[in-house]
C-alpha cells in the first residue's frame, strides 16, 4: 500500500495490483494470509453504492507509471531505495512494511505501467476523530482456536445486551456490513470505524475491502453467522436485496454495468463473470436466510424486520 499526497493537501490510499483478476485464493491458504486485491477495493465501492449504503469512501482504478508517478516524485527515501529492474526489464519496488515487503513480494509494472486502486482517504484524525470498534463476530485469527460466536449458540443474546448494540441502529448497521461482506466473500472484517462526534447515532465505515472477491467457486457461510444468530435486518436493506434478485435488476447485471464505468475496465473487466455469477448465488442465500428467520419468528410470534426511520419492529409482509 502507498499513501499518495497531492498538492492540494488531499491524500489517497493506493493499492497496487498483486495478482491477476482471475486468480482464486489458494484453498490451503488462511484468510489472514491472503494478498489484497486492487480490483476488490474498486468492486466493493460499487457494491456498497448498489446496496444503498454509501459507506465506502470513493475508490477508482488507475493505470500508474511506476517511474514517472511514483519513483521520480516520492519523498520517501526508504521507498525509493527499494526500486529495481526485474530480470525481464519490468520496474519493481517493494517498500518497507511489516509484511510482504521483500524482493520476493515486489510489485512490478509492465514494464512501467501498473494497475492500482486509489481510495480517497478520510480527513486527518486531528480534524475528524474516529473510533475503532472490534467486531463482535471477529474471527480468532488462529489456526486452531474457535471464536466465541463459533462456540456459543446463543451468542447474539449477549451481543444485544452489550453497548452499543443494545440500542439505536448499530446492530442493523452491522448486519448491513455482514451482508455486504458475504456477497463479496470478505472474511477479514475484524474491526470497523465510526465518527466519534456523533456517538452511537452514526453509520459504520466500510473500510479496507482488499481481501474480498478472492474465491468465486466457494461461498463462506460463516460470514452470515450474525444474521443467522440474530435474525435482524433493516427493512430498506431487505427490500433492496429483493429488488436485486429480480430478473430485470439482477445484482450481477447492475454490478457489471457499474464497474464498466471505471477507467480500468478498458484494460479488462474488474470482476470476472464467475465472480458476478457468485454475487447472484450469494444474494439468494441471504434471502433464504431471512426467510428461515421469518419462519422461526412466526412460530414464536416475534419479528425480524426493523424500520430504522421509525425505530419500530415490523413483521415481513408478503
Amino acid at each position: 500500500k502507498l499513501v499518495m499526497s497531492f498538492p492540494n493537501y488531499g491524500q489517497a490510499m493506493l493499492k497496487p495490483m498483486k495478482q491477476e483478476r482471475d486468480d482464486e485464493t489458494n484453498y490451503n491458504l488462511y484468510y489472514f494470509s491472503d494478498f489484497e486485491r486492487h480490483n476488490a477495493e474498486i468492486a466493493a465501492f460499487h457494491l456498497d453504492r448498489i446496496l444503498g449504503y454509501r459507506r465506502v469512501p470513493p475508490v477508482v482504478g488507475r493505470l500508474v507509471d511506476v517511474v514517472k508517478e511514483i519513483k521520480d516524485v516520492t519523498t520517501d527515501r526508504k521507498l525509493a531505495r527499494t526500486f529495481f529492474n526485474s530480470p525481464v526489464g519490468n520496474v519493481c519496488f517493494y517498500g518497507q512494511c511489516s509484511y510482504y515487503c521483500s524482493t520476493e513480494h515486489a510489485v512490478c509494472g509492465r514494464p512501467r505501467k501498473l494497475e492500482a486502486s486509489v481510495a480517497v482517504m478520510l480527513p486527518d484524525l486531528s480534524l475528524v476523530t474516529r473510533r475503532t470498534w472490534r467486531s463482535p463476530w471477529r474471527r480468532s485469527y488462529s489456526r486452531s482456536k474457535l471464536a466465541n460466536w463459533e462456540a456459543e449458540p446463543n451468542y447474539c443474546s449477549t451481543v444485544k445486551k452489550t453497548p452499543p448494540y443494545n440500542k439505536g441502529t448499530r446492530l442493523l448497521d452491522f448486519m448491513d456490513m455482514v451482508i455486504m461482506d458475504f456477497l463479496m466473500s470478505n472474511m477479514d472484517r475484524h474491526h470497523y470505524e465510526t465518527f466519534e462526534k456523533f456517538g452511537n447515532n452514526t453509520f459504520l465505515l466500510h473500510l479496507d475491502n482488499g481481501r474480498a472477491f478472492g474465491r468465486h467457486s466457494k461461498d463462506e457461510p460463516s460470514i452470515l453467522a450474525p444474521l443467522e444468530q440474530c435474525c435482524r435486518i433493516r427493512r430498506s436493506t431487505w427490500l433492496r436485496l429483493n429488488l436485486l434478485s429480480l430478473s430485470q435488476y439482477y445484482l450481477s447485471d447492475v454490478m457489471r454495468a457499474s464497474l464498466s464505468r471505471d477507467p480500468l475496465h478498458s484494460v479488462a473487466p474488474l470482476l470476472s463473470e464467475p465472480h458476478l455469477t457468485a454475487l447472484d448465488r450469494r444474494l439468494k442465500t441471504v434471502l433464504e436466510t431471512v426467510s428461515r428467520c421469518q419462519q422461526q419468528r412466526r412460530e414464536t410470534g416475534s419479528v425480524i424486520l426493523m424500520n430504522s426511520s421509525q425505530q419500530t419492529l415490523k413483521k415481513i409482509v408478503r
